[in-house]
């Protein structure tokens, strides 16, 4: 029972989290956020895995977008959202952190989910073709990159001895 609590209680916290980092701490425009929701979703996935992350990201997407619209509700953003926190818990889930797969798997999130699904989602969200958002999305991606790698490692490998300290870290499946 108080290991399910303390799960609830825990994904709350990164709830919360995560939406604060999306619709607070964030700039934002019409076409572009920057934001650091990232590394939030990125230490519960390395954390809990790619299916709970996966979850969490969708839970903090809905709950955002419901509590604070920054325009209409989309669900390829949803799902976005869920395959960025699949991503980080496919690549950090019992695996160790490295700068090589740190890099790696915020590559990934970068070009597949980040320019190239909320790019198309935004094509289709206003009617309006890829090329016009593209080149202003590719650069703030371009220049996001390091610094959500060097705040996500150093976040982790500053928080690690207390995740392990405290039995965070789900079984092995």
């Amino acid at each position: 029972m108080y290991k399910s609590i303390h799960f609830l209680i825990i994904s709350a916290l990164f709830i919360a989290i995560t939406v604060i980092f999306t619709h607070f701490l964030a700039i934002q425009t019409m076409f572009l956020r920057i934001s650091f929701a990232c590394i939030p979703l990125a230490i519960y996935a390395t954390i809990f895995g790619p299916w709970y992350a996966g979850l969490i990201a969708v839970i903090a997407d809905i709950m955002g977008s419901f509590f604070f619209p920054a325009g209409p509700f989309f669900p390829g953003f949803t799902l976005s959202a869920f395959l960025s926190a699949f991503i980080y818990g496919f690549f950090f889930h019992h695996k160790p952190i490295t700068v090589k797969n740190t890099c790696l798997a915020f590559a990934l999130v970068c070009i597949f989910v980040n320019i190239g699904l909320n790019t198309l989602w935004l094509a289709i969200l206003y009617n309006k073709a890829v090329h016009i958002f593209f080149f202003s999305r590719f650069i703030k991606e371009i220049l996001t990159l390091p610094i959500h790698i060097f705040i996500f490692y150093k976040v982790y490998k500053a928080l690690f001895p207390y995740i392990k300290k405290t039995n965070f870290m789900s079984p092995k499946s």
